[in-house]
């Protein structure tokens, strides 16, 4: 089943054994509203989507997951962001609600960007308050109830939900990311340092992908951001794991096309959401299966 609101999300449901498990791809959209005005050209800013993401896990319902993927571009708005992580100083005009700047507003990338990496303006002035509103109300505020519904019908259904936040990362070390240099790791998998779902998980993941012969990282450089924080309560069942995929396996970071390696990338990772729904299936109890 598909549901979809045009220019903001697709929702792909599972049509038969659903699991308590579902993946969403925040940051692979790339369509671009026509009131998003910028001073760096279009083909530049698609250098920071996580490209062909939402193709990767495309088959994830066939496994019994859900799967949730925006349509507008992380540079737009961002909903990996909390709606109070907003630089003030871009705003023109007065806020009504409290603002809570993280290190990413800092760096000009919290709920709306304010730079393209590293430090280019990606704007001439400051931003009027009701332009930010309505990116909010019509693309962030969709996409985060669409996955708390989704995240809420699957623990009601099932006792316990298990959620994937999928991403994209540049190969090596991105200008937004401190690291060590050089290649990265073929997958990251954050749970905020164990703190976004119960360790059995992340570990089931991590030999998952270890067994199939990937490099694997945990929390390092990524520990899951805000839609993995948001949405976890691993004491109310609720596990949420965030995972980076290294580009570099998958895409020509150059023309972002695929790659010789995107067709064994997705049977990968097909098996992949397989072995994680048949583990969150593995978690809940018969009975409530059942209901």
């Amino acid at each position: 089943m598909h549901f979809e609101t045009p220019g903001v999300l697709d929702l792909f449901l599972p049509d038969s054994r659903p699991a308590p498990l579902i993946l969403d791809s925040p940051h692979s959209g790339r369509e671009y509203p026509e009131d998003f005005q910028v001073l760096v050209p279009r083909q530049e800013l698609h250098r920071v989507e996580d490209t062909l993401v939402d193709r990767l896990f495309e088959d994830a319902p066939a496994a019994g997951a859900a799967l949730l993927c925006a349509r507008f571009p992380r540079t737009y708005i961002d909903a990996n962001r909390a709606i109070s992580d907003i630089d003030p100083a871009m705003l023109l005009g007065d806020w009504r609600a409290p603002l809570r700047p993280s290190e990413k507003s800092r760096f000009g990338h919290g709920l709306v960007w304010r730079t393209f990496p590293p430090d280019t303006p990606l704007y001439s002035g400051r931003l009027p308050v009701e332009m930010v509103e309505h990116r909010i109300d019509r693309y962030w505020r969709p996409y985060h109830e669409t996955l708390e519904a989704e995240i809420r019908r699957l623990h009601t259904l099932f006792g316990g939900v298990w959620h994937v936040n999928c991403h994209s990362m540049p190969s090596t070390s991105s200008p937004l990311v401190p690291g060590r240099g050089g290649r990265r790791a073929d997958f990251v998998l954050g749970d905020r340092e164990g703190q976004s779902c119960d360790r059995a998980f992340t570990l089931f993941a991590r030999d998952t992908l270890e067994s199939m012969g990937y490099c694997v990282r945990l929390n390092d450089p990524y520990r899951g951001a805000e839609l993995v924080r948001a949405y976890a309560a691993p004491d109310q069942g609720r596990h949420s794991l965030q995972i980076e995929i290294n580009r570099g396996i998958y895409l020509d970071e150059q023309t972002l096309e695929p790659g010789r390696g995107f067709a064994a990338l997705q049977e990968t990772l097909r098996r992949f959401t397989a072995a994680v729904a048949d583990f969150a299936r593995d978690q809940v109890a018969p009975a409530e299966a059942a209901e």
